[in-house]
């Protein structure tokens, strides 16, 4: 098997089952959600799209210090090793108040915005669900710099068992808590779930063996200077989720126009093609961190990483696509979906094959442009597809939820042609020595 195919594969996972287990809270909610009936769903809905917008503000501080840590790694210097932890804890501690008092302030019009006027009973609901998940930001983001720096020593297996700890413990809380208190309840669990995974992360970063030889020394450079490396390294990653979660965020109020059973039944589909996009983005942190440990090393392996990274994350699209349109009723029923809803969401998965095939290869290979610094490219195709995918949709509901399928996979055609541009000026240097490395 080829060297770089083996080394993604012993990546990604760990962090497939980690990424599963975190977007299993938000299934596990809506599953027991689903009961409470469709304003609920939405409302809960609205408040989990929200926090994907929020993941990355944490991607800042999460993925800037993975791929700092990894070239750390991989250039055997514990300086900079060290000063990758510090500015990432720095990053975390100036963003995460600055995100829970926002987010608290600002719950109300960003649910009625988002909902567009589709329910009104939503969207109490859904002040409700942010009054305890803006405070539990601060946990969420702790969690995933302590992932960030897990990852980045080489250790995927660690955050994945944190993330399994959590979302064990939701799956008992989440129906003791949604029975006494209803949607609140949902956030509760999520919150207290989290944050005895946290205090095990925490134990687990003093127990990493790299980072215990590192703790003493010396990083070379001032904490301000850490945290603006972490910053610029970050942000471009940042910058790109946010506005692909954004996209997504605003496409639920598109799909509001179609009425509360089409945002119900979209909702739970997006909730379980997660599981087949998860893959996706495990395959793309795998390449970024390979990628950056590579460069690190001094070696330039762009080119093949690129096309292994691709090569199993597009198989991995067309699985998950076949599987998704033959069991799209089973999938509908699982989540207790009423046959309004279920109708809805069976004929949303039998047509979004072609965006998941197309997204496959345009996720996965992402890793490698941010584990080599170039995420700031990346970003500008992320923006523009993002908007051609918000006209398209909107010009396009008049086709109900099919219509929203054909806009996703044109858009997603478009970010492929042009990643593929940017993917073919990457120098052929497959390992010959060392290259020049930019990060952060």
């Amino acid at each position: 098997m080829n060297t770089h195919r083996t080394q993604l594969l012993l990546l990604a996972r760990p962090v497939y089952f980690s990424l599963l287990a975190s977007v299993a809270a938000g299934i596990i909610n809506t599953v027991w959600v689903a009961r409470l009936g469709g304003p609920a769903v939405a409302a809960v809905a609205v408040a989990t799209s929200t926090e994907n917008v929020l993941l990355g503000v944490a991607l800042v501080f999460a993925s800037g210090t993975t791929v700092l840590v990894a070239h750390g790694r991989g250039a055997r210097d514990p300086g900079a090793v060290r000063a990758a932890v510090r500015g990432g804890w720095a990053l975390w501690a100036l963003v995460t108040p600055l995100v829970v008092a926002g987010g608290l302030l600002a719950r109300e019009p960003l649910a009625r915005l988002v909902l567009g006027g589709a329910d009104g009973a939503a969207l109490p609901l859904a002040v409700a669900y942010f009054t305890l998940s803006m405070p539990g930001m601060a946990v969420f983001f702790a969690q995933q710099l302590v992932d960030g720096l897990l990852k980045g020593t080489g250790d995927t297996r660690t955050p994945m068992r944190l993330a399994l700890l959590a979302n064990g413990l939701i799956l008992v809380l989440d129906p003791l808590l949604i029975h006494l208190h209803g949607v609140r309840g949902a956030a509760a669990a999520t919150v207290l779930a989290r944050s005895v995974a946290l205090g095990a992360g925490l134990v687990a970063l003093r127990r990493n063996a790299l980072l215990r030889t590192v703790r003493r020394a010396e990083p070379g450079e001032s904490p301000a200077v850490s945290l603006r490396r972490t910053l610029t390294t970050g942000l471009p990653m940042s910058f790109d989720f946010t506005v692909r979660q954004t996209g997504a965020l605003v496409l639920v109020a598109v799909v509001a126009r179609l009425g509360v059973t089409a945002v119900a039944a979209y909702a739970i589909a997006y909730k379980a093609m997660y599981v087949a996009t998860m893959a996706f983005y495990a395959v793309r942190q795998a390449a970024a961190i390979h990628t950056a440990h590579t460069r690190g090393a001094g070696r330039d392996g762009r080119r093949a990483i690129g096309r292994q990274a691709v090569l199993l994350s597009v198989a991995l699209g067309l699985t998950a696509a076949v599987l998704l349109a033959v069991g799209a009723p089973w999938i509908m029923a699982a989540f207790g979906a009423g046959p309004a809803v279920a109708h809805e969401g069976v004929v949303f998965l039998r047509c979004v094959g072609p965006y998941l095939v197309l997204m496959a290869g345009l996720i996965a290979l992402g890793g490698v442009f941010e584990g080599s610094g170039d995420a700031p490219a990346l970003l500008r195709v992320t923006a523009l597809g993002t908007a051609v995918q918000l006209a398209f949709a909107y010009g396009l509901t008049g086709l109900g939820l099919p219509g929203v399928c054909l806009a996703l996979a044109s858009a997603a055609a478009v970010q492929c042609a042009l990643a593929g541009l940017l993917f073919r000026r990457v120098p052929v240097q497959e390992e010959t020595g060392v290259s020049s490395v930019r990060v952060g």
